[in-house]
């Protein structure tokens, strides 16, 4: 692991101590930004505060900074127990670090992603599918066609291993013989090893579930694929929702939807969301094109 690499994960990562406060996305982004225009120390002279002072940080923060690049200890016992656990870090920087979150995500994309499983998944075509846990029966065959045509079209499946759309979806895949990709919200290690599946999450390999990781990771799953599929949503609330409003309101990805009838179905494809049936998935690339999305008016 290179330096740069090390940092990355000094500055972003728990280290699977809760009390530990790593920089948040947008201070990484911050970070990047003033690091981009500032000149380096000379010779092989490590950060010091006058440099982040320079850069316009408080003395406390760049104190908070330069204590969390210190950590260097923490920093290998952690990478020495997620090697024991089978899990292994994905840096911003690192080479296989997915390029779609790169470019569509920018500073915005998570500065770590952990990773358990077949890390060769994320050089594949993949597309990405979310949807509610509770399917009705229409929308469930919907999600399930979806990951077998994943399977039979030769894409990985990108979605979040919750229970109902995201599972109905990767278990179809997996049963076609296709590859999976699951961006977790609760332990990464804990995620039991299968053929065809990675496993991945941000932040920590330890850390466990909550609503904010929930939220996070779906920026995650939306921008890896090349389409983003939506089985089912909610009207103005969950998860689901929440995700595909800001693909739609970012453009990370192209996004259909099931044409169901719902209010939340409809009122998504005003926004810019494609409305198709189940028969449609059959055939990726010709896909339809939704022409206006109000977030570009």
């Amino acid at each position: 692991m290179t330096g740069p690499e090390r940092g990355f994960l000094l500055l972003s990562s728990h280290l699977g101590e809760p009390a530990r406060k790593p920089l948040t996305t947008a201070q990484l982004r911050t970070l990047a930004d003033r690091m981009a225009y500032a000149e380096k120390p000379e010779g092989d002279r490590e950060l010091e505060e006058r440099d982040l002072r320079q850069l316009g940080y408080s003395r406390d923060m760049a104190m908070r900074i330069l204590s969390l690049l210190g950590e260097e200890d923490v920093l290998d016992y952690y990478l020495r127990k997620g090697s024991v656990l089978g899990c292994t870090p994905i840096t911003r920087i690192s080479e296989d670090y997915p390029l779609h979150l790169r470019k569509r995500l920018g500073l915005d994309s998570p500065g770590v992603l952990w990773a358990r499983g077949d890390r060769s998944l994320l050089a594949q075509p993949m597309v990405s599918l979310v949807g509610s846990r509770e399917l009705r029966e229409d929308n469930w065959h919907f999600a399930a066609e979806a990951g077998r045509q994943a399977a039979q079209q030769g894409y990985v499946l990108v979605s979040g291993n919750a229970r109902g759309a995201d599972r109905t979806a990767q278990e179809s895949c997996l049963a076609a013989g296709g590859k999976v990709i699951c961006v977790v919200a609760d332990e990464l290690w804990k995620q039991p090893l299968r053929e065809n599946v990675l496993y991945l999450s941000e932040n920590d390999y330890e850390e466990g579930f909550s609503a904010q990781r929930a939220l996070s990771r779906n920026r995650v799953i939306h921008a890896l694929g090349i389409v983003t599929f939506v089985a089912q949503s909610s009207l103005h609330s969950g998860g689901t929702w929440d995700g595909t409003v800001k693909n739609l309101q970012n453009a990370w990805s192209p996004v259909y939807g099931f044409r169901d009838g719902s209010t939340a179905m409809e009122e998504l494809s005003r926004m810019g969301l494609e409305l198709i049936g189940t028969e449609e998935l059959a055939d990726f690339y010709g896909l339809p094109r939704h022409e206006e999305n109000m977030f570009d008016r």
